[in-house]
């Protein structure tokens, strides 16, 4: 119908296990949002401390959350488990009766405009497929940048309208399927990115690259998918330096070099779309020539005419 307002109904799916210490404040601040979730389902992966009573609490409270309750698996499972998870939630749903979905962390605090601004900055430029706002992490009292780049949506907080979600296949599942799917965005003729704002900025109660077992699991684990996804060897060496100036100092970027150099020694498998690993490397490559901003700036426009084609 000509004049119709869009609709800014939004689903969000968040797979979670063990999140007692943090969900509340995860809770509390979507409750808080100006614009609200149409539904909101909640995939508890097997907790075993007290989130299952906490979400049955606030499901009671509120009629468009869901909880899932999945068996114990006896461990914590990061990545493809997460999405796992997620698609647990997601499948019980019908996506076409939403216009946007976000893949939501318990672990975070949200500022309560955060949705609303996305919905409008994604209802300002159809081009953007996939956005989020910035984390900051609390030191000595203080919030701290993650240093997330502008050429990504976050993975503990990806927004996505619902056709670029479906037109990219969904999330990988396996690991790095939060920079895989911001790639593939793009290599479609889609934007992804992510807001540096106050309305945008959230608190990230986990430091980045955290794992249930140690900080350094999870950034040998980060390096480990660097090179499932095709990363161009000297980009990563470059992003693995740019680590080393934040806490674990240096040993933190070194444990990321290592995991990459060990997924590589070992013969690991990539993943299957040869394509899509020949483009991202094309624009790591470029990007430590002429800048990030620069390179994005020209694919979107090589690649406009492909995404108004689709």
């Amino acid at each position: 119908m000509t004049g119709q307002t869009p609709s800014r109904d939004y689903l969000i799916v968040s797979p979670a296990r063990d999140e007692a210490a943090y969900m509340r404040r995860t809770l509390d601040s979507v409750i808080a949002q100006t614009v609200r979730p149409a539904r909101w389902i909640i995939v508890d992966d097997g907790s075993t401390d007290a989130s299952p009573e906490i979400l049955a609490e606030y499901a009671a409270r509120h009629d468009w959350i869901t909880v899932i309750r999945r068996e114990d698996r006896g461990r914590r499972v990061v990545g493809p488990g997460v999405i796992e998870a997620f698609y647990a939630g997601l499948d019980t749903v019908a996506l076409e009766d939403f216009t946007y979905l976000c893949k939501l962390d318990l672990d975070l605090d949200l500022p309560p405009r955060y949705f609303e601004t996305l919905i409008a900055r994604m209802e300002a430029d159809p081009r953007i497929g996939t956005c989020s706002g910035k984390p900051y992490v609390r030191r000595a009292g203080r919030l701290i940048s993650e240093r997330r780049g502008d050429e990504m949506s976050v993975g503990m907080t990806k927004f996505y309208r619902c056709s670029c979600f479906k037109a990219i296949g969904g999330f990988v599942r396996g690991v790095m399927w939060d920079a895989i799917d911001s790639h593939k965005a793009r290599q479609m003729g889609w934007r992804a990115v992510s807001w540096d704002h106050p309305d945008l900025n959230f608190e990230h109660l986990r430091p980045m690259g955290s794992s249930h077992l140690s900080i350094w699991e999870g950034r040998r684990r980060h390096g480990a998918g660097q090179w499932y996804m095709g990363s161009d060897p000297l980009y990563y060496a470059a992003t693995c330096l740019f680590r080393m100036a934040e806490p674990p100092y240096v040993l933190g970027g070194l444990a990321m070099a290592q995991g990459y150099v060990g997924a590589w020694w070992r013969g690991a498998a990539q993943h299957e779309d040869a394509e899509l690993r020949a483009f991202i490397r094309a624009y790591q490559r470029a990007a430590l020539l002429r800048g990030k901003a620069r390179t994005i700036a020209r694919i979107e426009a090589e690649r406009a005419d492909a995404w108004a084609a689709g």
